[in-house]
């Protein structure tokens, strides 16, 4: 029987954007969401029925969703272009200004076309031979099948280990805890992103596919070969609907940010997240956790370490070896609050460690129980039991509003009420492997199966609402481990607990660009290593100039042999690791700024070099390297001995400068350049303004502002500009009271012509700023139309500035 008798297809109507067709002989119905010029959509049903109604992945431009979810054939949010729709014989066309489909209605096989200029340029193809499996609904499994090409490159898919391009790999999207995993290799890790980018060499055209489908899956991109259906890749899910979205580039740049913006804005936390945080197990495991915690602020004032926060582990919460979520510890710490206020007196914030999983011996469990507040067994409707810290415990069913709530007043009572600044949403991996667990669903039961990775994306929801709810005047900061699409409305992130080696390092650098290609924007790395043995001080040092180059910059460790990855670790280097994290608060304005610049428009802080420079070919290459915000380029020290390292820099016309001896360099070349332990080999893109702080800051005064700008001039004539974002750093007012510094750079031959405006009501908190040329730069140095030297201090507070 052929493809055609199987599975024939027919349009049925178009309404509202949305195009439906039904399965002949069956009851599948398929609907082509119209949503941008870009942006279509396609969702297979069974009848009128979906086994998840809801989404929370999708939020155009929105800051939240409902805790219920979003109704999936909610259009809101979206322009809903208009466009072209055609029948034939045996095919519908439908085509926007930006993106085509032919959709063979013999097995709704797809062709997909985006314009380049007046051309449409063929981006993908459904697999000819099987695109779909219509059977899922009657117990098969939701699949999409496309024709592979070689000349494809594939990125993306969040968390995931190995190469930046991920052709030829298999995937699994399931939230697990990977403690201690191999950068390399292991897979799957902690977060659920079904989403990846596919690039042709050839044509150079990018798009998107995003799947929303919150069940455990497979992504197939070429290791898998069957003669009778030539080279192919898919997508499939254990349970659940398909249902995907496929957003047209042209470039990799404009599909990470439209998804971005599809599913919503990255949070905007306060300004002391970005500096470092204090973190090991080890503190909150020993017996006397409060004085080992107190003694860590006397080692930072020792040995002058600029320290913002730090983050408390589990252990506060210990009784022996089992962890009791939401309970403190009197023995190990007898007055919570004191320990609260010595943080706070010292300037540093707290965010505690809390778990989704109440052992069966926590003093709350069979409360919870009979309340029906846990996850539950289909059959024999008792609290569906998994394994959890060396016992046995139940997860939280956050589809139950019952438990929603709870979960926030005990964040209120047991944590913000001590003062504690943060929450830490950790091991919410939810890992029950029972077919028959069964959750609330809002009030419409529903499988685990079904929204396996919504569970922590409802926790994080939970414990930001909390946070806002109790301090409404105050960003809120969060940190969550595990999630999905959506997580990055709500918390910061990082790459879980992995293992110390150089490896890790290299291909932590690789994973961290693969969660900015899908719109991950705000994380970092367990600097040092979480697990395994404590790293030597080279790669320590190493470690460290790399975590100060992320959003994220956090010393977190549990070493095997009971040593503590700690900033004065180890002596001979201390005096590098002060000057290292002194260097990142110079640059907290720059990464403040690209901080504010992904929360309003969608820009990623961490990117590949090809992100921005994809006319050169050269930066697809695999590279260790990657471009933080618009103007740097970092080139981190991966491998054991290396006190120089080569940087391809990508080819623009205004060449590059060495950060620290403003050195020129030519686009489109490699260099060498020299990569001491004492700071971070870094280059600057030509024509580029950078904020900095220019105070001499110490652990006592470590919130001392001094604003500087250096210039880094083309050597031509050319011109740019940079806007430095200002806010209070701290309050929900941001909105409202800003400011930016507008900076824009004019060159000639023998001229650098700055002009200076301030833009917004925001008063700053500084009244000048100093402009700085790089060494051996001659040009006249002219701000606002006086002749100034490199270094003058300029008054901002000037009527004509």
């Amino acid at each position: 029987m052929s493809i055609k008798e199987t599975y024939p297809f027919t349009f049925v109507k178009e309404e509202n954007n949305i195009v439906e067709f039904q399965l002949e002989n069956g009851t599948v119905k398929a609907y082509v969401f119209i949503l941008e010029t870009n942006i279509v959509r396609v969702l297979f049903s069974e009848g009128n029925s979906l086994k998840l109604k809801q989404t929370w992945s999708i939020a155009p431009g929105m800051e939240d969703v409902p805790f219920e979810g979003r109704n999936r054939f909610e259009t809101a949010g979206f322009s809903l272009p208009g466009y072209q729709i055609k029948q034939g014989e045996d095919a519908v066309y439908i085509q926007t200004e930006a993106l085509k489909m032919d959709i063979q209605l013999n097995g709704f096989k797809v062709t997909w076309y985006t314009k380049i200029e007046d051309s449409w340029i063929q981006m993908a193809k459904d697999r000819a031979t099987q695109a779909y499996h219509f059977e899922y609904a009657a117990g098969g499994e939701p699949a999409h099948y496309l024709q592979r090409d070689l000349e494809e490159q594939y990125f993306g898919f969040g968390e995931k280990t190995g190469a930046v391009d991920k052709h030829g790999k298999r995937y699994r999207m399931q939230t697990i805890d990977a403690m201690g995993y191999d950068a390399e290799y292991t897979d799957p890790l902690y977060k659920h992103m079904p989403f990846y980018i596919t690039r042709n060499k050839k044509t150079g055209v990018s798009f998107g596919l995003f799947y929303d489908n919150l069940s455990s899956s497979v992504f197939e991109m070429g290791s898998e070969l069957d003669n009778y259906h030539g080279l192919y890749r898919y997508f499939q899910a254990e349970d659940g609907d398909l249902d995907y979205y496929v957003i047209a580039g042209p470039k990799v740049q404009d599909v990470t940010e439209t998804f971005a913006w599809m599913t919503g804005k990255t949070i905007l936390p306060p300004k002391w997240s970005l500096g470092y945080s204090g973190s090991t197990m080890s503190y909150t495991d020993a017996p006397d956790a409060q004085n080992q915690l107190k003694q860590f602020l006397e080692l930072c004032r020792t040995h002058d370490i600029l320290c913002e926060s730090f983050q408390l582990s589990s252990g506060y919460t210990s009784i022996g070896d089992k962890r009791y979520v939401f309970t403190w510890n009197d023995d190990k710490f007898p007055n919570p609050k004191e320990l609260v206020n010595d943080y706070h007196e010292d300037g540093l914030k707290l965010c505690a460690n809390i778990k989704p999983c109440l052992l069966k011996d926590h003093p709350l469990f069979h409360e919870l129980a009979e309340k029906k507040m846990f996850i539950e067994n289909r059959e024999t409707k008792d609290t569906e039991m998994a394994q959890f810290w060396d016992e046995t415990g139940a997860y939280l069913d956050f589809t139950n509003k019952e438990t929603y709530s709870w979960w926030k007043s005990q964040v209120k009572e047991k944590l913000l009420d001590y003062g504690i600044d943060s929450t830490w949403n950790d091991n919410n991996e939810f890992e029950i492997w029972s077919k028959e667990a069964e959750c609330h669903g809002f009030g419409e039961k529903i499988s685990f199966d079904v929204i396996r990775a919504l569970h922590p994306l409802l926790m994080m929801k939970a414990s930001y609402e909390a946070q806002q709810e109790y301090n409404p005047e105050l960003r809120p900061y969060l940190i969550s481990r595990s999630g999905s699409p959506g997580m990055h409305r709500y918390v910061q992130t990082w790459t879980g607990d992995n293992r110390t080696s150089w490896k890790t390092l290299k291909f932590n650098i690789k994973m961290g660009i693969g969660m900015s290609l899908s719109g991950l924007y705000n994380f970092g790395h367990d600097v040092g290593g979480f697990s395994g043995p404590a790293p030597e001080p080279e790669l320590f040092v190493r470690w460290i100039q790399n975590g100060i180059m992320h959003p994220r910059f956090t010393i977190h460790s549990w070493n095997d042999d009971q040593t503590v990855n700690e900033p004065w670790m180890y002596p001979e280097v201390l005096p590098a690791v002060r000057d290292l994290i002194k260097f990142r608060t110079k640059l907290a304005p720059y990464l403040y700024t690209a901080l504010y610049e992904a929360h309003a428009n969608y820009k990623p802080i961490i990117r590949p070099t090809f992100y921005e420079f994809e006319h050169d070919e050269t930066t697809f290459e695999e590279n260790d390297d990657f471009m933080l915000g618009d103007n740097l380029l970092v080139a981190s020290v991966v491998e054991k001995g290396k006190k120089q390292r080569d940087v391809y820099l990508p080819q623009h016309h205004g060449g590059w400068y060495d950060f620290h001896d403003g050195t020129w360099f030519e686009g489109g070349e490699t260099v060498t350049i020299p990569a001491p332990l004492h700071y971070v080999p870094l280059l600057v893109k030509g024509g580029s303004i950078l904020p900095v702080n220019l105070a001499d800051v110490s652990f006592a005064d470590k919130h001392k502002d001094e604003r500087g700008f250096l210039l880094f001039p083309e050597k031509g004539s050319s011109e740019s500009l940079y806007r430095l974002y200002e806010d209070d750093g701290v309050t929900t007012q941001y909105k409202e009271d800003f400011a930016y510094v507008a900076v824009k750079m004019n060159t000639t031959e023998t001229e650098i012509h700055i002009n200076v405006e301030i833009e917004g009501k925001f008063t700053l908190p500084y009244d000048t700023a100093a402009f700085i040329l790089p060494q051996g730069e001659k040009r006249k140095l002219i701000i606002n139309g006086a002749e100034y030297k490199s270094g003058d201090q300029i008054d901002l507070k000037k009527e004509e500035i």
